[in-house]
């Protein structure tokens, strides 16, 4: 099933459902609700998107906005179903890895640094320029999962929330947003289809490799705010067959399954 649009021929052409709306508060938010009242409906890969979303919603419970237009939000359901629960906390890096490539194909050429910082930031040359966000849908008729991208697409720098964001505007690239959502679509597609075909063993699937392939955080002294409010600072060095990062203390390491990671400095592990 599809909805009418014009703007995202080739997104609407891979997506078994693709809603593109005005605007709207969440598209996860939106998303979640549609999945839960239509479960039929909106099949695995289905994709509800705006270029005007006006209450986003990061992780730690944080909101944002953006001008009308300036960025792309778009939410993804992905069926769970076959992937063990204590595999599921892939799912954002998967979706981050996915985000990296198609920000790294829609810069090639340009000389910058795409890289993903842990669990699912997306970073050009050290800047934020995506967040992604993933929902379980608690429905007994349904086991799945909601994952919301947003981009900073046309956002020019005097627009920038911080001085540690970035948008391709600001980095003077007009991007095809609909040729940048049908790649992250594609990548995280097969991706997730090969951690579910291995019973969720991030090894076996490859995902492993290529999360810590293009991670950032990696040799990185960090600093790691915790969801109940602590703080841990070390060095990140590894992550963890259940997709932890592993940050290594004075006194031990650290299996890290959320916060917010500020990269402090580059340690000797990256040279």
């Amino acid at each position: 099933m599809t909805d009418p649009t014009t703007t995202f021929a080739h997104s609407l052409d891979f997506a078994p459902r693709l809603l593109q709306l005005e605007s709207t508060g969440s598209t996860n938010a939106d998303l979640v609700a549609r999945v839960r009242a239509e479960p039929e409906e909106w099949p695995e890969g289905s994709v509800l998107l705006t270029l005007d979303q006006r209450a986003g919603r990061g992780r730690l419970g944080r909101e944002w906005t953006t001008p009308p237009g300036a960025a792309l939000a778009a939410s993804v359901v992905v069926d769970a179903e076959g992937v063990p629960m204590d595999a599921r906390g892939w799912l954002p890096l998967i979706s981050g890895v996915a985000m990296t490539r198609a920000v790294d194909r829609a810069l090639r050429g340009s000389g910058r640094e795409v890289s993903l910082k842990w669990p699912n930031d997306v970073l050009v040359d050290g800047k934020k320029i995506s967040g992604i966000l993933a929902e379980m849908v608690t429905d007994a008729e349904r086991d799945a999962i909601v994952v919301g991208a947003g981009v900073n697409t046309a956002m020019t720098a005097e627009q920038l929330p911080v001085e540690t964001a970035t948008s391709f505007a600001a980095l003077g690239v007009d991007v095809d947003a609909d040729l940048l959502l049908v790649g992250y679509l594609f990548t995280l597609n097969e991706r997730w289809d090969a951690l579910r075909a291995t019973a969720g063993n991030p090894n076996t699937a490859g995902v492993r490799v290529e999360v810590k392939a293009v991670c950032s955080t990696l040799g990185t002294e960090v600093l790691v705010h915790l969801p109940g409010g602590g703080e841990l600072r070390g060095e990140a060095v590894d992550i963890d067959d259940f997709g932890r990062l592993q940050v290594r203390t004075e006194d031990e390491v650290v299996a890290v399954s959320a916060g917010d990671v500020v990269h402090v400095r580059a340690s000797a592990l990256r040279g």
